[in-house]
């Protein structure tokens, strides 16, 4: 557990959920964590006084603990060492590698005394069988790579220094990396950083979603996947992109499109944000916004020129905290503007953010704020920029956007 950070949400959501009659199903991205939170919570079992006996912890990405084995096989080899009259705690890492994981799962479940803890790197996990299984019997702890609190933490910075350069630092960030191990890889050159996400993307890419899906024409996906990454924070939609694929002589149908997005999603690549219709307050169906998981996959995917669009790169990091900070989000629309998110917190409030580089054009400041100050009601409303003296004008809280990525205001 060297140079691991506690992930303190998300292990104590587990310590909160320990015990209690649910399975705890941790999703997110390869590498974004999940294995490393588990093995942190045992150590945490163990400190309880939990006897190790009565903790077994199984790894599916190696193929010793799987190949050449049913479901079944595993689950009568984990209950033959199941501690009678004790409470066991089974860990299934990346269990979506084994056929018909769900009935593993829900029959440990369904076993006395067993609390069972699962991991996967893609959303069909709950959009299969074992959603129906266990419908109302579990709970999902979806976990994103490092925010940039936890990246300064674990590069051990002091970001109380009220003289440190920020801007600095995040760009560091968003060129490198957020993802645990790349940040523990950067002292060892950026060659180092890009071939680790290399090596996480083509997993993702081939074997997560082409294999599964049987996609054939691979240069038409990855285009999508470029086509997105450099339009992260733009509406699109799936006839848009075929369009786009269509100029460059690949024909793909919209639905293929459609699906290509789904699977992106599903394995958490990407995040997508519906339009939200600020006057007639519903949610719209069409011209979704997506943001990737990491922004430095997008230094891998378009090169280092994307990162001359500094306000939507900003915009990603904003989304990704909103979403670690347990918010529903959506972009909100009306006719003559736009706001960047519109969000439901965890105690049902509605707020609004709207996001910027910087305002120090007269025109700049009227369009962030006039954007905000066209919503009538009296939620709280919120501009983030990176200037250092924010303003204040008609009850919008103009913050400092380092310092609210921090925690700080």
């Amino acid at each position: 557990m060297k140079n691991y950070i506690p992930r303190l949400p998300y292990a104590e959501k587990l310590l909160a959920y320990k015990d209690k009659d649910l399975i705890k199903v941790v999703t997110g991205l390869r590498r974004s964590g999940k294995s490393t939170l588990l093995l942190l919570f045992r150590e945490q079992l163990k400190q309880q006084g939990i006897n190790p006996s009565q903790i077994q912890f199984y790894n599916f990405e190696l193929p010793e603990n799987f190949v050449g084995k049913n479901w079944d096989d595993i689950y009568f080899d984990i209950k033959k060492k199941l501690q009678k009259d004790k409470p066991n705690y089974v860990f299934l890492d990346e269990v979506q590698n084994i056929p018909e994981f769900e009935r593993l799962v829900d029959g440990l479940f369904a076993s006395e005394n067993v609390d069972v803890y699962v991991t996967g790197s893609n959303a069909f996990l709950l959009g299969s069988e074992l959603a129906t299984l266990l419908s109302g019997r579990y709970i999902e702890i979806s976990i994103l790579p490092y925010s940039f609190r936890e990246y300064l933490i674990a590069r051990e910075i002091d970001f109380t220094n009220a003289y440190l350069n920020f801007e600095l630092l995040f760009f560091e960030y968003v060129n490198e990396t957020s993802l645990p191990k790349g940040v523990e890889l950067r002292d060892a050159g950026y060659d180092k950083i890009f071939e680790y996400l290399e090596a996480i993307y083509l997993t993702i890419v081939e074997k997560d979603i082409m294999q599964r899906h049987q996609i054939k024409d691979k240069r038409a996906f990855e285009n999508v996947i470029k086509f997105i990454a450099s339009n992260t924070g733009s509406a699109v939609s799936p006839n848009k992109i075929s369009n786009m694929l269509r100029q460059d002589g690949q024909l793909v149908h919209r639905d293929t499109v459609e699906n290509y997005l789904e699977y992106l999603v599903a394995s958490f690549v990407f995040y997508k944000v519906n339009r939200f219709d600020l006057k007639g307050r519903k949610q719209l169906v069409t011209l979704e916004k997506y943001y990737l998981v990491d922004p430095g996959l997008a230094g891998y995917l378009i090169g280092k020129d994307r990162y001359r669009d500094r306000g939507h790169i900003l915009e990603n990091v904003v989304y990704l905290e909103l979403l670690r900070r347990g918010y529903k989000i959506w972009t909100g629309t009306s006719r003559d503007s736009e706001v960047d998110f519109v969000c439901k917190t965890k105690t049902g409030d509605i707020e609004y953010y709207q996001v910027a580089w910087e305002i120090s054009q007269e025109n700049t400041i009227n369009r962030e704020f006039g954007a905000l100050e066209k919503i009538k009601d009296h939620n709280p409303k919120y501009l983030l920029t990176t200037d250092s003296f924010p303003q204040r004008r008609n009850g919008i809280k103009h913050l400092n956007v380092f310092q609210w990525l921090l925690g700080a205001v």
